[in-house]
Order: C-alpha cells, then sequence, then structure tokens
C-alpha cells in the first residue's frame, strides 16, 4: 500500500503543479494535467454496461480464469476486453466517444484523401513534415512513420472509410493484446501466471485510450511481435513464429518511431528464451520486409524522423517544459495501469532484487524480468525528451506490459475493483483528448 500512496501522492503532485503551471504561463499544452482532457462529469449509453462488464469481471473473472481451459480462456479474455473497451468508449456516446476520435484536425483521417498515389506520397512525404513546409501534414501523420496512416489509407480503399469504421477497428485489434500478452507470458513463465493475470488485463484504465486511438492499434502489433518471439525462443514452431514475428516488429518501426524502444523488451525475450538461437535468422529476415517495402517505395525513415524531432521543437514539443513532464508522465502512467498495478511493479522489483534464483530460474523472476524490461523502456523515452505530455496514448504499448505483474497480488478481487474503479471515474468525469 505503501507504494500506491505514493503513486497517489504523485498524480496529485502533477496536478497542483500542473494547474499552477498552465494557468501562469500555459506552456504545458493541457487542459486537465497530467492528462490531455477537460472536466465535465457526464454519462451515456455504455454507462450501465461498462459497470456490468466492471462487476461481472471483479466478481468472477479470478474464478474462470482458474478453471477454463487454456484456448476458451484466450476467448474469453479478448470478448470481455472488447466489451469493457467499447462500453467505456460509448461513454461518451457513438461520435464523440468513437466515430470522431479519428477525425480531428490533428489525426490521420485528415490526410487520407492525399494518398491516391501511396507510392508518389510516400517519395514526397519527408517534404511535408516541418510546419513552416508547404501543405504540412497534420500532426500525428508528421509525427509517425507512414506506416500507421498507410493502414487507415488501406481501410478506406476496402471500403471500411471514416472514423466509425477506423475507431472500430482500433477497438478491435487492440484488445486483442491482452491475449498476446497472456501468451507470452505463459511461454516465458508458466500458465499459472498468465492465468493469475488475466483478469487484469482485461479490467485495466488503459481501456479508456485504447477506444479509440490509433495507439491501441499500435498496441496489439508491439505485444504480438513480442508474443512471437516468446513462442519462438521456446519452441513453439520457430521458424514460423520467428518470421511472424520479425514481420510485426518491422511493422512497428513503421508505425511509430518511439516504438523502436521495444527493442528493449525484445532483448529480454531472447534472453528468458531456451532457444533464443533457431529463430533469429528467421525474426531477422522478417523484420526487413516492411523496412525494405517503404524505402522500395521512397520512404526515407531516417531523414523523416530527423525532420520529425525539428517539427517536435518546432511546436508543443519546444514549449512544454521537460522539468515538468520528466516526473509527471510518470504520474500519466500511474493513471492508465491503475492502483493494482503500482503495488505489483514494487513486488516485481522485490523479486529480482532477492536474487531468487538464475534469471532463467524460477517463474516469478521471469515474469518480473519480461515486465521490468517494459519499464525500462519507458525510462528511456521519459529522458529522451521526446515524451512531453499526451503519455496516457503515446505509452500504451509500454504499460500493457507492465499488467501483468498483477498476478503478483494477493486478493485478485478488491485490486481490480480499483482498477475499475479509476476507469469509471476517469471516463465519467473527464473527456479525454482520445
Amino acid at each position: 500500500m505503501y507504494a500506491v500512496a505514493a503513486a497517489a501522492l504523485l498524480v496529485l503532485a502533477a496536478a497542483l503543479i500542473g494547474w499552477s503551471i498552465q494557468r501562469r504561463y500555459g506552456s504545458l499544452r493541457v487542459n486537465w494535467p497530467p492528462l490531455l482532457a477537460h472536466w465535465e462529469p457526464h454519462t451515456g449509453p455504455g454507462t450501465p454496461a461498462a459497470v456490468l462488464v466492471a462487476a461481472a469481471v471483479v466478481l468472477h473473472g479470478p474464478a474462470l480464469a482458474r478453471r477454463l481451459a487454456w484456448r476458451p480462456l484466450l476467448a474469453a479474455v479478448w470478448a470481455a476486453a472488447l466489451a469493457w473497451t467499447w462500453s467505456l468508449a460509448l461513454i461518451d456516446g457513438w461520435h464523440r466517444g468513437v466515430a470522431e476520435q479519428l477525425t480531428t484536425r490533428h489525426e490521420y483521417l485528415r490526410a487520407i484523401d492525399r494518398f491516391g498515389d501511396i507510392p508518389a506520397t510516400l517519395r514526397d512525404f519527408t517534404a511535408h513534415i516541418l510546419i513552416d513546409a508547404p501543405d504540412n501534414w497534420p500532426a500525428h501523420v508528421a509525427g509517425h512513420p507512414p506506416g500507421a496512416t498507410v493502414t487507415f489509407v488501406l481501410l478506406d480503399r476496402v471500403g471500411l472509410g471514416g472514423g466509425g469504421w477506423a475507431g472500430a477497428f482500433c477497438i478491435t485489434v487492440g484488445t486483442t493484446a491482452a491475449v498476446a500478452i497472456l501468451c507470452a507470458v505463459r511461454a516465458l513463465a508458466g500458465e499459472s501466471w498468465a492465468r493469475r493475470a488475466a483478469p487484469f488485463l482485461v479490467l485495466t484504465p488503459a481501456a479508456v485510450w485504447v477506444g479509440t486511438s490509433a495507439d491501441g492499434y499500435f498496441t496489439a502489433v508491439t505485444a504480438w511481435a513480442v508474443a512471437l518471439l516468446a513462442l519462438a525462443v521456446t519452441g513453439h514452431r520457430p521458424r514460423w513464429t520467428g518470421l511472424a514475428s520479425g514481420l510485426l516488429f518491422g511493422l512497428t518501426v513503421y508505425l511509430s518511431y518511439g516504438l523502436t524502444l521495444f527493442a528493449v523488451p525484445g532483448a529480454a525475450v531472447l534472453l528468458l528464451g531456451r532457444d533464443r538461437l533457431r529463430p533469429l535468422p528467421y525474426a531477422a529476415a522478417g523484420f526487413l520486409v516492411v523496412p525494405a517495402l517503404f524505402t522500395a517505395l521512397g520512404f526515407d525513415w531516417w531523414e523523416a524522423y530527423r525532420l520529425l524531432v525539428t517539427r517536435y521543437y518546432q511546436g508543443a514539443g519546444g514549449v512544454r517544459p521537460y522539468g515538468y513532464w520528466v516526473w509527471a508522465n510518470f504520474a500519466c502512467t500511474v493513471l492508465i495501469i491503475g492502483p493494482a498495478s503500482v503495488a505489483a511493479l514494487r513486488r516485481c522489483g522485490g523479486v529480482l532484487l532477492a536474487r531468487r534464483g538464475r534469471l532463467t530460474g524460477p517463474a516469478t523472476a521471469r515474469l518480473a524480468l519480461l515486465v521490468l524490461s517494459a519499464l525500462l523502456a519507458l525510462l528511456i523515452a521519459d529522458l529522451s525528451g521526446m515524451s512531453k505530455a499526451e503519455t496516457e496514448r503515446i505509452w500504451l504499448p509500454f504499460a500493457f506490459w507492465l499488467l501483468p505483474a498483477c498476478a503478483l497480488l494477493p486478493g485478485p478481487r478488491v485490486w481490480l475493483a480499483g482498477q475499475a474503479l479509476l476507469a469509471l471515474l476517469l471516463n465519467h468525469l473527464l473527456v479525454t483528448g482520445w
């Protein structure tokens, strides 16, 4: 409980100091620090469903996770995560909660019409990144490699255009991250720990931002990349799972520049695997596919990243104070992972500090190392100065890997109730930017 109390104080400090800075200087560029949100207590059509899903998972989730056969458990986790995420999104209603989220002036769908000729647009992509460039890209298009935007272009091409389909895609794909992480935990730390983690991967406050933001989609891609690598290094069809993992890691690099930090959890998986060498050639071959494709089409990843850093400091990145966000970002993280994860992270640290066996030995140590590798990636992202605010969305792919730590907690129902309560309060009291 000391860790939870300290985390609550961190959030309170971030809020009070943030409001003071924002009122005096306006430099935080958020209306409800540390979150990009504004105060607006409300209910909506998703409210009854969200309460019912929360109650069902709190009361029956741990028992079902113990009793169900493995494959039905995975199906149940995905179904429950879908129900939880959809109900939270619909608290804001269909239009504000889903259909309009990806159509605002900063979002990907604003650039769809400019991708009529995809190869030509990719060749010319870097010419529109800077703020003072002609026809500069919207913030999210400029701030990411074009893989993210091309995803929505392809959805539009197959007849699934518009904000409603884009939102439904992000929720449907994003919620599979829970399944992927369960598979990884089972492969690396054992089925018992995966089963204990299952309800927490469903009933997470992070679902507020999975529905609906493109970062929910990114979360799923990275989760499956790591999960397939975990399967490969533990002997589960290493050629095919290694190749598939490499493909997804390659796609990850073209969805968001910051997701290159998934090299850290990837390295942890290799360290924990008992058959780490055999799948590596296949993973490497798979990894090269997406970069080779985008490079052949004319997109220069390194040049685009160089220009993005310039644009970042031309805009909010050059205004938002590093001295505040370098610690307030973690207040955002507390709000997306919830009190249970905070308490569990303290236990993870204790497991490794106690040196209970070699890293490839006890299952608890393997689970702790997997979780803490994601935390290390977050720390690197934070210190880089390229993560100032909005990390409740940007850090979703990493934050989901902190949730399995909750398997270490006793009394899961109480902790699940705390997770659900936080999510419901956030979604009913605030209107978030995503």
